[in-house]
């Protein structure tokens, strides 16, 4: 056995876009052990249901994360939305969905993007950047936003899609698709990418299952999980199945994300084609009272909100636990015994979200 030296990881590194720090304990240049720090940008914003109603405290929960936001907000109204006995109309539920779905595909292009830089692919990153321009200009047609939509609210949505640009849309993600194709199929047989990621920590199902691995880092290795398949919002009704890669390493949480975006664009082009007419909103009376954990499949992961209320304006407590804070343990697991070199690309593969986990 060699002499053990550690290592600080982080928070910053030219490779990361996110803070997360790690000690790694070294053998040459081989990981023994990896002790994450938590802690680097803790901001308080559960704390901040104490200052802000129930209603307002949305656009709180939407700034838990700059790519998840919009999904945060609507895990955050489902559960006040439960507390409080709220039905959602259908329009609502549904161009819910298609938001939700255009915010992973924005998520998991930015990922991919930030992949292939990690390997030097320049050109892949450049590529995936200007696809996910693409979606960003319909978020923003459709909310006002880019990446803080500020569009969900308690009992429905605060802006309609008319059905001609719904139309667009598709007409818009038809266009587009075979380019996302193109980038898919690089991602999936280009050499350089396998060369770099084939074989590159290891996941298996059983250490995924243990450890509590949720989204594409569980997917990756094989666990058949995701929260879409209860039927929140309308995914019930669009025939949706999980996307599963087996391998358990780098190359396949890669493909996770890059066959999901592909999956997404067929989910929103079902749920135009189902989409119901009538309201946007059901009024909300009162004041909720109760508590309830409320579930969503984020681009990361699952996620859950947990609210407990008192029948006054402002909620007691408010509780998140992110993706990110879950997949901790299995990055943990991933990083033992493989070089120094490739520790940026593994951590890259949890797509952490510090801001996300510490909140």
């Amino acid at each position: 056995m060699g002499n053990q030296i550690v290592v600080p990881f982080g928070p910053q590194h030219p490779v990361l876009p996110e803070p997360i720090h790690l000690d790694l304990v070294m053998e040459d240049e081989r990981v023994v052990e990896a002790v994450p720090t938590i802690g680097y940008v803790h901001r308080g914003l559960e704390k901040l249901v104490e200052k802000r109603d129930f209603k307002d405290y949305v656009l709180i929960a939407e700034r838990i994360c700059g790519i998840c936001s919009f999904t945060h907000s609507v895990t955050y109204c489902n559960a006040i939305e439960h507390i409080m006995g709220i039905e959602v109309p259908p329009r609502a539920q549904f161009i819910r969905t298609i938001w939700m779905e255009y915010s992973r595909m924005h998520s998991h292009l930015l990922w991919l993007g930030l992949a292939a830089d990690a390997m030097g692919f320049e050109n892949l990153f450049m590529n995936a950047w200007r696809l996910r321009e693409e979606i960003l200009d319909d978020m923003e047609a459709t909310t006002g936003g880019r990446v803080i939509q500020g569009s969900s609210k308690v009992g429905g949505i605060r802006l309609d899609i008319p059905d001609e640009k719904l139309g667009e849309m598709v007409d818009h993600l038809k266009k587009i698709r075979p380019l996302l194709e193109e980038s898919n199929r690089i991602f999936t047989h280009d050499q350089t990418v396998r060369h770099r990621m084939r074989g590159l920590g290891v996941l298996s199902e059983k250490d995924a299952w243990d450890l509590g691995a949720v989204g594409p880092v569980a997917r990756g290795s094989g666990c058949d999980m995701d929260v879409r398949s209860s039927g929140y919002s309308a995914y019930g009704e669009l025939g949706f199945k999980p996307v599963v890669f087996t391998h358990g390493d780098c190359l396949d949480r890669c493909l996770v994300r890059s066959e999901e975006v592909l999956a997404s664009v067929d989910l929103v082009e079902r749920a135009v084609a189902k989409m119901p007419d009538g309201p946007i909103e059901e009024k909300v009376k009162g004041n909720p009272n109760g508590e309830y954990f409320a579930f969503s499949e984020q681009p990361r992961g699952e996620c859950m909100h947990y609210v407990r209320a008192n029948g006054k304006k402002n909620i007691v407590r408010h509780r998140v636990r992110t993706p990110t804070f879950t997949n901790i343990p299995p990055l943990v697991k991933m990083l033992e015994g493989i070089e120094m070199a490739d520790v940026p690309v593994v951590v890259l593969t949890i797509d952490p979200c510090i801001g996300c986990a510490e909140r």
